[in-house]
C-alpha cells in the first residue's frame, strides 16, 4: 500500500496512463508514419520539420493523470490550464487518450489510423500549432504568450462555486511580470461564492537557454514567498516516478480536500480564515527523455526544452536513440492491435463532461445566459437641443451597470456580470455601481475603507494585465462583463487583448466553440482630458493597435454623448465573440442627440448631422456637392468639429458646410474589408465623390487614413488627431497643442473648400490670431479663455 490508499495496481496503471500520454507526446514531434512502431523506424517515418516541446510535457502529463484519478474518485468539476503552453503536444495528447479529441475531431479517431492523423497534423501546415490553442480541447488558456495562467485561473473562478482551477505555472513563466502580480488571488477569491484556483508551481529548472531563477531558489525561500501571497505550499520533488507519484497524488488529494473545506465551512458561516493550498513540484525538464546525447547531458536540463534528438533524419545514431526512446514507453503494451488504447487503461478516465478535456468551463458559450439589461430610457439624458447640455458622459454608463449588477444576481453565487477596473472605477465616473455591490475584498477592512467587502464584485486592483485576464478568464467560463481603464494605460495589458482576439479568431473557425460574450474595453480618463497629468497619461495607440487585427473580431467606437454609449455599450454587451473597444471620457462634454436620435446614429456607424452643417440654408444648395465637409470621431474632436462649423456659419454663411460623425470606426473600411464597412454608395453619401473632409479624430491621424485606404480618392481627407504634443495643461491647449483646434480646423477648411468665400482672409487672421491670444491667455491666466470655456452650440 502507497501514501492515500494509492495501491501498487493503481500506481503500475497510472504510469502506463502516463507512459502512452508521453508516448504520443513524442511521436506528435517525431513521426509522419509507422506512428505506433509496428515496425523498425526509418527516415521516411520522420516528418521533415521537427517542431515541438518536450521539457516540459511530461509534469504536465503526470499532473493530468493524477487528476483523473481524482476526478474519479470525487466527482469532483476540474479545469486544466497549462502555463507552459508550449507543453501542446502533451495536452492534446491526453484529451485523446480520454476519448474527448476524437468526439470533437471524428477524422482523429481512436485506432492506428486516428493515431496516425494525430500526429500527422501537429505543427504541420494545415494541421495545429505546437503550444495548447483554441483548437485544444478543455483550454481557454493560448499558451504562446506566458504570463497569464494564473490569471485566467481566477476569472473562471470568480462566480464558479463548484470548479477547481488547476493551474501549472512554469518556472519560466513565474519570471514574467504578470505572473509576479497574478499570485494575488487570495486577496481576491471569495470561498463563499466562487470556485477554487489550485496553482502547481512545476519547477524543472531551466528555461529554452538557461536557468529559472525559482529553479535556483531554495524551497524555504519559495514557500516564504508563497506564503506572504496567502497560500500554504507543499513540495513534491524526486527523480522516480515511483515515488513522485504516490507524493503528488497525497499532494493533490489533501490540497483538494483542504479546499472544500475552506469552501464548506465560507458556505456555513463560519470561514476558517486558512491560506489556499498550492503545491511546488520539482521534477527533471525533459523526464524520461534521452539522458544523454553525443555525450552531452540532456534531461534535466534546458536541452531538453524542445527537440532533444534534433538529428534524426541525418544521424543513424540519432534515429536510434529515438526508436529506443519511443520503445521505452513499450507501445505495443498500451495499444491493441487495432491502435486503440487497452482498455484497463481507457478506463482511467473520467466520464462525460467529468473529463478535463470535455469540461462545459472550457466552452464558456454552452452555458452562457444571456444578460438581462433594464431599459436604457432610465438612464438616458434628456437632450432638449444639441450641445445645451453638458454631462460626465460614462456616468449614466455606471448607473446602467449597477442595474445590471442587480437584475444579474444570483442566490447561489455572485452572478453573471462583473467589472474589472485598476482602482479608478470612481475616476472613471462608474462609481453607481456601488449603489448594487462592493469593490471585492478578502483582506482585513477598516473603518476608513470605502465600499469594500469579501461580498463585493467591483474587482480592483491596481494591474491592467489582472483585469483584463481576469475578464478573459470570466467571458470564456461563460459569463459576461467589462474593463475599464485609463486609455493610455491600456496599452500595459496591450498583447493580451491581441491575444485574445486572435483567439476568438480561431475559435469562431471551430463550430464545437460556441459564441461567448464578447471582451468589451472601455478607454476612458483620455489624451484630450488628461491635462491634469500629463503627457506620460496621453496616448491613444490601443486603437492603433486593434484596429489592424481579425475584422471578423475587432469593433471600435467613438460615442460623442452619453446617449450614444448607451446605445452602444447595449449592442457590446449583447454581442458574441467580438472584442469591442469603446472610447469616451469621463470629464462633462456637451450632449447632442436623444436616445432614438442616439440608436439611429450607433446603428448606422456614422451619420450627417444636419443641424450643424449649412448645407439646407444657403441659396444654392447643391446636396451633392458641399464645399467642405467637416468630420469627426470621438467627443473631444466633435466638439471641435461644431465649434468649427459654428465659426464658419458666422463668418461665412453662404459656405455649404457638411458634418458628419463617425461613432464606428470599422465603417471607414470598405465594405470587403470589415463586416461593418459601408458599402462605397454609402459612404459617398455622406463624404461624396469630390469634396475635400476635413476630419478631426481623437487618435493618431494615420489610423484613418489606414482605413480609408481603397476609398474614392483617399487623398481629400485630411486628418487632424494626436500627434504626441502634451503635457500639464488646459483642456484646450492639448488641442491647441496637436493642431485639432476649432481655428486649425477652421484654416484646413479654408484650405481645401471646393470655393473661396467672401471674408475667408478675415475669417482665417482672426483664427491666427485666436492661437497666439490662446497661447498668452493660459500661460498668464492658467485656465482657457472665456470664450472657450462658456463655449456652446446653438
Amino acid at each position: 500500500m502507497t501514501l492515500a490508499g494509492y495501491t501498487d495496481s493503481e500506481l503500475e496503471l497510472d504510469l502506463r496512463w502516463w507512459s502512452a500520454t508521453n508516448y504520443l507526446t513524442v511521436a506528435q514531434i517525431y513521426l509522419q508514419d509507422n506512428v505506433l512502431l509496428r515496425e523498425p523506424l526509418s527516415v521516411e517515418h520522420i516528418k521533415p520539420r521537427l517542431l515541438g516541446h518536450w521539457g516540459t510535457s511530461p509534469g504536465l502529463s503526470m499532473i493530468y493523470t493524477l487528476l483523473n484519478r481524482r476526478i474519479r474518485e470525487t466527482d469532483s468539476k476540474w479545469l486544466y490550464i497549462t502555463g507552459p503552453g508550449h507543453g501542446g503536444p502533451a495536452l492534446v495528447a491526453a484529451t485523446y487518450l480520454e476519448g474527448t479529441y476524437s468526439e470533437i475531431y471524428p477524422h482523429v479517431s481512436p485506432d492506428a489510423h486516428g493515431v496516425r492523423a494525430l500526429c500527422r497534423q501537429f505543427s504541420t501546415p494545415g494541421g495545429i500549432p505546437s503550444h495548447v490553442s483554441v483548437q485544444t480541447p478543455g483550454s481557454i488558456h493560448e499558451g504562446g504568450e506566458l504570463g497569464y495562467a494564473l490569471i485566467h485561473a481566477a476569472g473562471a473562478a470568480f462566480d464558479s462555486p463548484d470548479l477547481v482551477v488547476a493551474c501549472v505555472v512554469g518556472d519560466g513563466e513565474a519570471e514574467t511580470g504578470p505572473l509576479a502580480g497574478s499570485w494575488k488571488i487570495p486577496a481576491f477569491l471569495n470561498p463563499a461564492r466562487d470556485g477554487a484556483v489550485l496553482p502547481i508551481l512545476h519547477l524543472n529548472g531551466a528555461k529554452i537557454a538557461s536557468p529559472t531563477v525559482f529553479g535556483r531558489t531554495s524551497d524555504n525561500d519559495i514557500a516564504a514567498f508563497l506564503s506572504g501571497q496567502g497560500w500554504d505550499p507543499v513540495f513534491v520533488e524526486g527523480d522516480d516516478p515511483h515515488e513522485v507519484f504516490p507524493a503528488m497524488a497525497q499532494a493533490l488529494s489533501n490540497a483538494h480536500d483542504k479546499i472544500v473545506e475552506i469552501q464548506t465551512r465560507a458556505r456555513e458561516g463560519n470561514p476558517t480564515g486558512d491560506k489556499w493550498p498550492a503545491i511546488v513540484m520539482r521534477t527533471p525538464k525533459g523526464w524520461t527523455g534521452p539522458h544523454e546525447v553525443d555525450g552531452k547531458l540532456i534531461e534535466g536540463t534546458h536541452w531538453s526544452h524542445q527537440v532533444p534528438l534534433s538529428g534524426v533524419r541525418e544521424s543513424p545514431e540519432h534515429l536510434a536513440l529515438l526508436e529506443e526512446w519511443l520503445r521505452s514507453y513499450k507501445p505495443d503494451d498500451l495499444f491493441d492491435k487495432s491502435g486503440a488504447l487497452i482498455d484497463d487503461l481507457a478506463d482511467l478516465a473520467p466520464k462525460g463532461e467529468l473529463r478535463m478535456g470535455a469540461t462545459p468551463y472550457a466552452n464558456g458559450g454552452r452555458s452562457l445566459v444571456p444578460l438581462k439589461i433594464p431599459p436604457l430610457e432610465s438612464y438616458a439624458l434628456d437632450i432638449e437641443a444639441p450641445g445645451a447640455l453638458a454631462y460626465e458622459t460614462t456616468k449614466v454608463l455606471g448607473e446602467l451597470m449597477r442595474d445590471i449588477y442587480r437584475d444579474n444576481s444570483d442566490e447561489n453565487h455572485g452572478g453573471s456580470f462583473r467589472l474589472f477596473s485598476p482602482d479608478e472605477t470612481s475616476s472613471n465616473r462608474l462609481q453607481a455601481v456601488f449603489e448594487q455591490t462592493d469593490r471585492c475584498w478578502q483582506l482585513p477592512t477598516n473603518e476608513n475603507d470605502d465600499n469594500l467587502s469579501p461580498e463585493g464584485r467591483v474587482m480592483e486592483v491596481l494591474s491592467e494585465h489582472l483585469c483584463q485576464g481576469w475578464l478573459e478568464g470570466y467571458l470564456l467560463t461563460g459569463r459576461h462583463g467589462l474593463f475599464a481603464t485609463y486609455e493610455a494605460f491600456a496599452m500595459v495589458s496591450v498583447s493580451m487583448l491581441v491575444q485574445h482576439t486572435k483567439w476568438l479568431q480561431h475559435a469562431a473557425e471551430l463550430p464545437w466553440r460556441e459564441p461567448v460574450a464578447s471582451l468589451n474595453v472601455l478607454l476612458t480618463s483620455t489624451c484630450w482630458r488628461n491635462d491634469h497629468n500629463g503627457f506620460s497619461h496621453q496616448g491613444p495607440g490601443l486603437i492603433d493597435a486593434v484596429i489592424p487585427l481579425a475584422p471578423g473580431v475587432v469593433r471600435v467606437w467613438l460615442p460623442p454623448d452619453s446617449n450614444t454609449l448607451l446605445s452602444v455599450a447595449d449592442h457590446c454587451f449583447r454581442s458574441r465573440d467580438h472584442v469591442n473597444v469603446l472610447v469616451v471620457d469621463k470629464q462633462k462634454h456637451p450632449q447632442y442627440l436623444t436616445l432614438e436620435q442616439a440608436h439611429k446614429h450607433a446603428e448606422a456607424g456614422a451619420s450627417i448631422w444636419e443641424w450643424a452643417g449649412t448645407e439646407g440654408e444657403t441659396n444654392d444648395a447643391d446636396p451633392e456637392h458641399p464645399d467642405i465637409v467637416l468630420a469627426a470621431a470621438g467627443d473631444v474632436p466633435t466638439e471641435e468639429i461644431l465649434a468649427a462649423a459654428h465659426l464658419l456659419r458666422e463668418w461665412v454663411p453662404w459656405l455649404r458646410v457638411r458634418v458628419v460623425n463617425v461613432v464606428d470606426l470599422m465603417v471607414l473600411l470598405p465594405q470587403d474589408e470589415h463586416p461593418h464597412g459601408l458599402p462605397e454608395s454609402k459612404f459617398l453619401d455622406l463624404f461624396t465623390a469630390e469634396t475635400d473632409v476635413v476630419f478631426a479624430f481623437h487618435g493618431y491621424p494615420r489610423a484613418i487614413h489606414q482605413q480609408l485606404h481603397g476609398r474614392t480618392r483617399a487623398d481629400r481627407f485630411h486628418v487632424r488627431g494626436f500627434i504626441e504634443q502634451g503635457t500639464t495643461t488646459t483642456a484646450f491647449d492639448m488641442v491647441v497643442q496637436n493642431k485639432m483646434s476649432r481655428y486649425h480646423l477652421v484654416l484646413e477648411a479654408l484650405r481645401r473648400t471646393r470655393r473661396v468665400p467672401e471674408r475667408s482672409q478675415e475669417l482665417a487672421e482672426f483664427c491666427r490670431s485666436q492661437l497666439q491670444r490662446h497661447t498668452e491667455y493660459v500661460t498668464t491666466h492658467f485656465e482657457d479663455m472665456p470664450e472657450i470655456r462658456e463655449w456652446k452650440w446653438s
